[in-house]
């Protein structure tokens, strides 16, 4: 008998599922999408060549095989996964009107984003304390990042990613939502998904703002330290050697701007910010998941020499 409860109560909840969602987009914007979709595939192509060529060229030269390369390798990987979980399918919305995504492709999309948002998170992190290490403590940098660290730092960002938003996904899943289905949103993302449910959604707002702050709050604060002691480090240097320095760091603090910024936006005001426009918020959350896969190539392309040389030896 107690079998047979179960039984029904799960066949009750995933009858409780709706066969798919309806992304409407940008709304209030629902006129302008077509023209939007044209800088968005102009960015998502940019986005694509650059990642790759990236990748391409720090796995074809071994003398970029060192941490700061391998850190860029990964978030360009990381970047890949983002752009393209998001913008093939918001462009079909734009351009065709084509918003059916099924339940499960919904969740999948979903931690995709979310798990690739945390290790985006977790790689700029880690490519702080890199440079930490090469200006701070220079004739340690090769015996304290070594490739089997650098690895090793990039396992982790990915299992914790994984182990953070799997258990989102599974609270979403055994959520009833009575039929509603759609989504103000351009794509799947946790509360814009849990807010459909006719259930109690308290669980997923407190482990959602529970991850964010978690990742966010320690990535962040771990960046903040390595640049702080950079900073430090690199006053006490002669003109010259502190030029070069700042130079790197504007590139890495520009990356970090740019990912971080628009997410705490996003962040806050699905929680927090009823007063925004909605259009201006799903249009943040947009450019969130595109301007720094976008950005990262070509700001790591032009101001990093060697890059710059075997990109310009490969054309």
């Amino acid at each position: 008998a107690r079998d047979k409860k179960a039984f029904m109560s799960l066949n009750s909840s995933a009858s409780s599922h709706p066969p798919y969602f309806l992304l409407t987009g940008i709304p209030g914007l629902e006129k302008e999408q077509f023209w939007i979709a044209f800088p968005f595939f102009i960015m998502y192509a940019i986005a694509v060549l650059g990642n790759i060529t990236l990748l391409l060229v720090i796995k074809a030269d071994p003398s970029l095989h060192e941490p700061m390369y391998l850190f860029l390798a990964m978030l360009a990987f990381t970047d890949l996964v983002l752009s393209t979980s998001t913008l093939p399918k918001m462009l079909a919305i734009f351009w065709m009107g084509s918003g059916k995504i099924g339940f499960v492709s919904c969740l999948v999309q979903l931690f995709f984003i979310h798990t690739f948002s945390s290790v985006e998170s977790g790689v700029l992190m880690a490519m702080a304390l890199d440079r930490y290490v090469a200006i701070c403590r220079p004739l340690s940098h090769s015996s304290i990042l070594s490739v089997t660290v650098v690895v090793a730092l990039g396992t982790m960002v990915l299992v914790r990613g994984v182990l953070l938003i799997s258990p989102a996904c599974f609270l979403l899943h055994r959520m009833p939502f009575c039929q509603h289905h759609i989504i103000s949103h351009s794509y799947c993302e946790h509360m814009a998904v849990a807010k459909l449910s006719c259930g109690d959604t308290r669980v997923n707002a407190i482990y959602g703002l529970f991850v964010a702050l978690l990742v966010v709050g320690s990535d962040t604060f771990l960046i903040t330290v390595s640049y702080t002691l950079i900073l430090r480090e690199v006053m006490k240097s002669p003109t010259e050697a502190r030029r070069k320095a700042f130079s790197t760091c504007v590139s890495h603090i520009c990356v970090i701007l740019a990912f971080y910024v628009p997410a705490l936006f996003t962040f806050l005001t699905h929680r927090f910010g009823q007063s925004i426009p909605p259009h201006i918020h799903i249009m943040v959350a947009n450019l969130y998941l595109l301007v720094p896969p976008t950005m990262n190539p070509v700001i790591y392309g032009v101001r990093t020499k060697k890059i710059r040389d075997r990109v310009l030896l490969l054309l």
